[in-house]
Parts: structure tokens; C-alpha cells; sequence
């Protein structure tokens, strides 16, 4: 089977996706200190001393065919201010996952986010040919599912006790989804929102 993944970048007005490299790592350290991001609990940003290990983690995946982790580009700074990337990637079942998505504090609940989510659905949907994509996250991350929900997707469910966090607590984790059919209403929302700068 082919390479899902090719090599690529998506550009939007305001932000540029661009491969995940090793040579990110002190850049990415400098957007996760704004707001010190490794210490909400539930939430997967890495600190500073492991950034190096999330980096090369991310990279193996990719290297299976499984991934494609980028990094989020704010144009007018010219700033690395984040990280996303499609993951969970099904080929054979034409489905993958958008997740580890953060961004550095100030670029929180600002157009980033609503163009990241419209450059990575597009590309699923109209390159790759994707039947679904989905989002999950913590249970106890309002903010998150709150921001999934406004994109569009619906949620499919709850998968109880799905994880053991890094202190060994257990976590619930919400799923939702877009669907092939769905994307042509969300993406004509999301360009809405775009063009009038609603917050997602």
C-alpha cells in the first residue's frame, strides 16, 4: 500500500502547518512555557525535559504510516506557537484522528484554532478522501470538548477507564467524529466563522 502521507504543508491567512522536525523542540518548549501547559493535568503537553522524547515519539509513528504531526506556524510573528497533527490513521479504512493539538496560551480561543481545524478537515476530506475523522479528548477538559462541539463534530460516545495517566489515574475519554457527509455543512460554517472571526 502506498504512503498516505506524502510530504506537505497546509497555509492558511493566519497560520502555516509545516513537518514535525527534532530541530522544533527548543521552539515548541518556548510556546508550552506560555502558560506553563505541561502542568494541566488533563491535558498530553509535554515538559520541557521530555519535549525531545514527544518529538521522537511522534516522529516513529510517522515513520509507520501512522501520523503526521505538524507544528503551528503564526505567520504575522513567524512563530512556532504550536503543535497538531493526524493520527490514529487508518488507511485501508479511510479514517484518521486529529488530536495533540495545543497551542501556546496567548493563541488559545483565537482564530488559530478555527483555521488549523479548517486546513486539516480539508485536506482529509477533499485530499485524502477520508470517510470520518475524529476528535477525543479528557472528559474533565471542558474547554476542549466545548471547542470540538462549535467545529461541528458530534460525539459518538465515552470510552470509560480508556487510559492510565502518567500518575495513574484513570481517564474517560470523549470521542466525536465528522463524517464524509457532514463535511460540506461544516466546512461552509467554518468558513463563516473564518470570515467573520467568530472565536472557536
Amino acid at each position: 500500500m502506498d504512503t498516505w502521507f506524502k510530504n506537505f504543508e497546509l497555509s492558511g491567512k493566519h497560520v502555516q502547518l509545516i513537518p514535525l522536525e527534532l530541530a522544533h523542540s527548543e521552539e515548541l518548549i518556548n510556546a508550552a512555557s506560555d502558560g506553563l501547559l505541561w502542568n494541566l493535568w488533563y491535558t498530553s503537553v509535554p515538559s520541557p525535559d521530555k519535549m525531545e522524547a514527544y518529538i521522537e515519539e511522534a516522529l516513529r509513528q510517522k515513520s509507520m504510516n501512522r501520523a503526521y504531526p505538524m507544528v503551528v506556524v503564526e505567520k504575522s510573528s513567524d512563530e512556532i506557537i504550536g503543535c497538531t497533527r493526524f493520527c490514529n490513521a487508518e488507511q485501508s479504512h479511510r479514517r484518521l484522528e486529529i488530536g495533540y493539538t495545543w497551542y501556546a496560551e496567548q493563541f488559545q480561543r483565537t482564530i488559530v484554532n478555527t483555521e488549523c481545524k479548517f486546513l486539516l478537515l480539508q485536506y482529509a476530506f477533499e485530499y485524502l478522501d477520508c470517510i470520518a475523522v475524529e476528535f477525543r479528548t479528557h472528559w474533565h477538559n471542558r474547554d476542549s470538548r466545548r471547542a470540538i462541539e462549535r467545529l461541528g463534530a458530534k460525539q459518538d460516545g465515552v470510552l470509560r477507564n480508556h487510559r492510565i495517566d502518567r500518575d495513574g489515574c484513570l481517564r474517560d475519554t470523549v470521542v466525536y467524529s465528522i463524517i464524509d457527509q457532514e463535511w460540506p455543512t461544516v466546512k461552509k460554517s467554518l468558513l463563516h466563522k473564518l470570515r467573520s472571526y467568530t472565536i472557536v
